[in-house]
């Protein structure tokens, strides 16, 4: 029996959770990989609560918006209590995008795969530095 693919559950402050996620489903077509959860208005124990019920029973990925704060926090919480969930911080769109077509594989071997999509994507486009005269 296959395993069913992995869930991802993004955690962010305000509306970010549910931008990404819907920027995904409209960049990917794909629906229903990655749920949202906002920390609006919640207290940390109710925050814990709303990532414990996206998780359910399955095997997950959650993204996390900040390496710290309450997102994170909550986030760290729910994974730290299943081996067969993943936290992963700084969640952008490449990540995102990659995590939804690679849904099949491990939940450690996902995680790392979208961690390194999500490291190779950022890029500093500053000026240079005029020389000393």
């Amino acid at each position: 029996m296959t395993a069913a693919p992995v869930v991802g559950v993004v955690v962010g402050h305000g509306h970010l959770a549910a931008a990404l996620v819907g920027a995904v489903e409209r960049i990917s077509g794909v629906r229903n990989a990655l749920l949202p959860v906002s920390n609006e208005s919640c207290s940390p124990q109710e925050l814990r609560r709303l990532v414990e019920e996206a998780v359910e029973d399955r095997r997950a990925v959650i993204f996390v918006d900040m390496a710290s704060g309450s997102c994170a926090f909550a986030g760290h919480q729910v994974g730290r209590s299943r081996p067969d969930v993943a936290v992963v911080t700084g969640a952008n769109l490449p990540m995102l995008l990659d995590f939804v077509f690679h849904r099949d594989m491990s939940v450690a071997a996902l995680a790392e795969r979208v961690a390194g999509k999500g490291r190779v994507a950022l890029e500093s486009h500053a000026p240079a530095e005029p020389e000393a005269p």
